[in-house]
């Protein structure tokens, strides 16, 4: 059978906010990625083959299943966006799918410090008046 898949929006975040977020996440001493993330409303998406191999074939480095309506939004109403997303598991590896107790120990592990280094972000954003303004297409 045949799957369609939406097209895809180009959901840029805006450089200056990417650049300021990965400088915080830096000075706290942590990791960080970047690169596609593949936004759906999908569930149970992680026994579906096919959807799979089309996600590797665009280079989807995560799912995220929360800010897809934000990028639509930012991107038809040309506002400044970014995202700033805490890994919760890795549902492509049949060892990575998420249980109550993995959720529970990564929120209570991360949560806090991935919050605080989002509003730090912004924060020196604020302060040094850079623009988060890029490209439009």
């Amino acid at each position: 059978s045949s799957h369609y898949y939406p097209p895809e929006v180009p959901a840029l975040p805006s450089f200056n906010l990417q650049k300021k977020v990965a400088e915080v996440i830096d000075r706290h001493g942590r990791e960080y990625y970047t690169g596609t993330v593949y936004s759906t409303n999908r569930r149970v998406w992680e026994h579906d083959e096919k959807f799979k191999e089309y996600l590797s074939l665009v280079r989807a480095i995560g799912i995220d299943m929360e800010t897809s309506t934000i990028f639509l939004v930012g991107f038809a109403n040309h506002i400044p966006k970014g995202a700033l997303l805490l890994v919760t598991d890795s549902p492509m590896l049949p060892e990575g799918i998420k249980t109550e107790e993995t959720d529970r120990e990564v929120i209570q592990e991360y949560a806090e410090l991935h919050l605080r280094i989002g509003v730090e972000a912004l924060r020196e954003l604020k302060r040094t008046g850079e623009s988060v303004k890029h490209l439009r297409f």
